[in-house]
Order: C-alpha cells, then sequence, then structure tokens
C-alpha cells in the first residue's frame, strides 16, 4: 500500500483505518464461529450492519475497502480469490498451472459461467479485462499489471499470462480488483449499476445508508444461502449496537471493544477477527536524530506495548512490519521489550538526553495512541509535541514531503513489505541487504522459500527499528443465533457473504 502510483488507495485505505480504529478487540485466538439453532432457511434475508459506505460501484476506478469490502466475490469475481485468512483459492478459474520458470500462468475457466445480464463469459472477457489494467493506468492494479507480457486467450476456457521476470506476489495479486474480470464490450454504467459473476446482485441501493443484495438464480457455483442480504451503513457505533439490540440487524460488524458490556445479556455471539491493520509508528529514519538507530531502539523500548494495546482496545502485540496473516511472519517479540531504563541508557550514549520531537497525526485518528506515547516518552526524557492536522496536509507534509519525525497511521493493505524496500518511502528507511532479500523473495517461484527471505528481512527491518508496530489490528462481530457462517478474519477489507445462512428459528 501507499506507494506514489497508489496516492488514491492511501486515501481510502487511511479513511478506513480511522473510522475502524476503534473497532478493536484484545488478542487472542478468534472465538468459533456460532451455530445456528434451527435449520437454514433459503428464503431468508440477512440484515447485517457495516460501517463504511461505497459512494459509487466502480470498482475498477475506484480504491478503497469499502467497494472491496461488499463487491468482491459477492458482486464481481476474478479468476483466483482469497480466504478470509488470505490463502489463494480458485474462483472463475477451476484450476490454473505455473510454469517451472515462474513466468507462464495458465488458466482454466469454470463451465456454465454467465454475466448478470445473462452473457456467458469466456476467455475473451478475461483478455479484455486485464489488459485494461495493463494498459490503461487510471484502473485499480495498473501498477501490479506492469511486468506482464502478454495475455492470451488460447481457447473459449483456457487464458494464458507470461510475465517479464518471476513475481511471487502477481497470483495474489489477482485476488483484489486489478484481477475481477468484467463483460467485455459492456455499456453498464459502473458507477450506479453492476453486472458481474457473482452469486448475488444488487436490487437496492440507498446511496449512503443501505443497499440490497439478492441471490442470483443462475450463479455457476454453489447458490447463496440468503435470498437476500439487507446491509445498512451505520457509522456510529452507538447506533449500531442499538440497531443491533432492537433487532434492526442480526448481524454488527466493527463493534467498538468499549460498548462490548451492552451487548451482556442478550443472545448475540462476540466473535474476535484477525486483520492485517498495523498500527505503525512511523520514524523519519532520513532525518536526525531518528537516523540514529540507537535513537529508534530507545523510542520502541519506552512503549509499553500491554497498556498501550489495553487503552485502546485493540489487537495484539506485533514487532515487527508483517503481520500474522502475511507470507513471512515471525513472532519477533524477541528483538524488543518495554525496557525504559535501557532507553535512557541509548539516548545517552546518542548525546540525546533532552529529546524533543513532534508526532503529525492524522486528527481522526483521536487521541488515545499520543496521550500514551506523551506519558511513555516523558518516563525516559523525552518530550512529545502531537500535532494533529487534517489529512491533506497529512499526506503532503508527511507522506509526500517527508516533513516529519514521528506519525502514527494504520497501514492495513496485505503484503506491504515493500515499503521497507523503497528508500524513496515516506518511512526513509534505506538498507541494501533488505532491498535485495525483498526483491529474490518476490522472484523466488517456491513460496516457501520466499516467505523464509521475507522473514529474513523483516526481521532486519525490526532490529535496525525502522518503525515501531504498536498493535496488529483486530476486529469485533457481534452475530445474532439464527446466522450461521458469517466469516470472522479480514471482513474490514474482504466480505464473502455466499456461505451465511439464517435459520427461521433462534
Amino acid at each position: 500500500m501507499f506507494r506514489g502510483t497508489r496516492r488514491l488507495a492511501l486515501v481510502s485505505a487511511i479513511a478506513t483505518a480511522a473510522m475502524l480504529l476503534t473497532a478493536c478487540s484484545g488478542g487472542g485466538a478468534p472465538e468459533p464461529s456460532p451455530t445456528s439453532a434451527g435449520e437454514p432457511d433459503p428464503d431468508a434475508t440477512l440484515h447485517v450492519g457495516l460501517v463504511l459506505a461505497p459512494t459509487n460501484f466502480d470498482i475498477r476506478h475506484t480504491s478503497g475497502a469499502a467497494l472491496e469490502q461488499v463487491l468482491i466475490d459477492n458482486i464481481y469475481e476474478g479468476l483466483v480469490t482469497r480466504t478470509p485468512e488470505n490463502e489463494i483459492v480458485t474462483k472463475l478459474a477451476s484450476d490454473y498451472d505455473i510454469s517451472d520458470d515462474g513466468l507462464t500462468y495458465t488458466f482454466t475457466l469454470n463451465e456454465g459461467i454467465t454475466f448478470h445480464n445473462g452473457t456467458p463469459l469466456t476467455s475473451a472477457d478475461v483478455v479484455a479485462s486485464y489488459e485494461t489494467v495493463r494498459t490503461d493506468p487510471t484502473v485499480q492494479g495498473n501498477a501490479e499489471f506492469a511486468d506482464i507480457a502478454s495475455i492470451t486467450a488460447v481457447d473459449p476456457a483456457t487464458v494464458v499470462i507470461v510475465l517479464n521476470t518471476p513475481n511471487q506476489n502477481f497470483l495474489f495479486s489477482l485476488t483484489g480488483p486489478a484481477g475481477l474480470v468484467f463483460q467485455s464490450g459492456d455499456t453498464t454504467d459502473l458507477q450506479t449499476a453492476e453486472n458481474g459473476t457473482g452469486p448475488f446482485t444488487i436490487t437496492r441501493w440507498n446511496k449512503g445508508n443501505a443497499l440490497t443484495l439478492s441471490r442470483y438464480d443462475a450463479y455457476w457455483g454453489d447458490e447463496a444461502g440468503v435470498a437476500e442480504v439487507d446491509v445498512q451503513y451505520i457509522d456510529d457505533f452507538s447506533a449500531g449496537v442499538n440497531a443491533a439490540i432492537a433487532g434492526n440487524v442480526q448481524v454488527l460488524t466493527a463493534v467498538d471493544p468499549n460498548l462490548v458490556s451492552q451487548f451482556d445479556g442478550t443472545d448475540f455471539t462476540l466473535t474476535t477477527g484477525r486483520t492485517t491493520d498495523k498500527a505503525t509508528l512511523a520514524f523519519n529514519n532520513a532525518k536526525a536524530p531518528l537516523d540514529d538507530p540507537r535513537v529508534r531502539e530507545a523510542l520502541r523500548l519506552a512503549i509499553d506495548r500491554e497498556a498501550l494495546i489495553e487503552a485502546v482496545g485493540a489487537g495484539q502485540a506485533l514487532y515487527g512490519p508483517i503481520p500474522e496473516l502475511d507470507p513471512g511472519y515471525e513472532d519477533l517479540s524477541d528483538v524488543v521489550s518495554y525496557d525504559p531504563e535501557k532507553a535512557r541508557e541509548l539516548l545517552a550514549e546518542a548525546g540525546q538526553e533532552d529529546l524533543e520531537l513532534t508526532l503529525t497525526i492524522p486528527s481522526f485518528y483521536g487521541t488515545t495512541v499520543p496521550k500514551v506515547l506523551i506519558s511513555d516518552y516523558e518516563k525516559i526524557g523525552v518530550t512529545l509535541e502531537v500535532e494533529p492536522v487534517e489529512f491533506a496536509a497529512w499526506l503532503q507534509d508527511v507522506y509526500t514531503d517527508h516533513d516529519y519525525d514521528l506519525s502514527f497511521v494504520l497501514h492495513v493493505e496485505p503484503r506491504d513489505f515493500s515499503n521497507f524496500a523503497n528508500p524513496d518511502y515516506y518511512f526513509g528507511y534505506d538498507n541494501a541487504e533488505v532491498q535485495e532479500l525483498y526483491a529474490r523473495a518476490l522472484a523466488t517461484v517456491d513460496p516457501d522459500d520466499s516467505a523464509e527471505l521475507l522473514a529474513e528481512a523483516a526481521r532486519i527491518v525490526s532490529e535496525d527499528h525502522a518503525a515501531d508496530w504498536l498493535y496488529n489490528g483486530a476486529t469485533i462481530t457481534a452475530v445474532g443465533p439464527e446466522v450461521s457462517g458469517f466469516p470472522k478474519d479480514s471482513i474490514n477489507s474482504r466480505l464473502d457473504l455466499a456461505g451465511v445462512t439464517v435459520s427461521a428459528e433462534k
């Protein structure tokens, strides 16, 4: 995430993170999904409360979790997709083959696939969709397709994609907006309507407030478990809880941990789901005194993560740039711990006993994290001035001009380790060994070998104290007793509703 060529994605992702910042929970394994008390009713309507409403349906030209959450897998599909655990699985493709050299991808389409207007899908639609992504810089995922050499329809059911160089992340990129398949030559106004291949169609839209997904009866795969999904967008967390308790929604996502107790005595089950949200305390590695690794390490040692997570009500501790759901994750808690005394010693060694720093933070993140940091840093003799700014100012000053000391942002996208292999990124972190390891990880055909290289690079980044990762976010979902199969993990960005059922009885 957050590369210059994807500035709009940055805006949407951080805005999403801001809305969901309080909707996180303490660590621990996710609870089991609740099971229904009765037989599933295929004619039922599922009532779901979400937070972020899409402003349009054009996922090709509009980025952000609000669109991906509701459209991918429900309305639009790609050759492959990913599970809530970020595992890549087939979708429109029945299978695929990757050549030994990692350059040629051959996909075989499932049979009987139609768009919602009844037109059969063929390999020509895949080629047209992907050529548009590859050649049009205004389309989401254009940068991810930059290294494609050719896209060919071998026959109506077979697509061959050839890369110029191996790319371990290419298949994963096909699970996002870049990999979605649209009808060739379609004239549907994607701003206000859709024509996908998924298990649902959109039959009603009250912009900013609600939309209705209806089962697509001619769907090529297993039919959706409910006849309709009534989505209500509720951006006030208290109002969302009230709507659930009043029976207006059967599932409420992004439950504020401070409001969890209001479900006591109700028949809702609360589940905790993992995400790839990385609450990142950015250090400007290219600016003194933060160009001194002793200073950066001291700032990490000063933070009482347990107390911070308790204050935020969010997630689990994270000590490196790769979260648990991404390849290359390793528990790096051995790198740094809470040790204010050692922090003071390092600052003295670096000649920074009376250090004054500024934390530039988008104002919508609130005051909880800054207050904890001010308190923790005061204990080691560091004065932290907090400068809340409008997001546009943050984009210009921090992201573009790199004019900052410290900053705080939730980096939400999966597999974004490339930020630390890019010396031009706003972190200002420049390590040739990390860059070389990351390049090898991308070019390595074997995914296990790639993950090992990423883990090696991530450990170096953490040992260099290139940033601090305050916590790995999580989401709380309240699920009614009549609902089964509602996803838990990664639902702030991906919400496949086809397998959800509602029973006739509670």
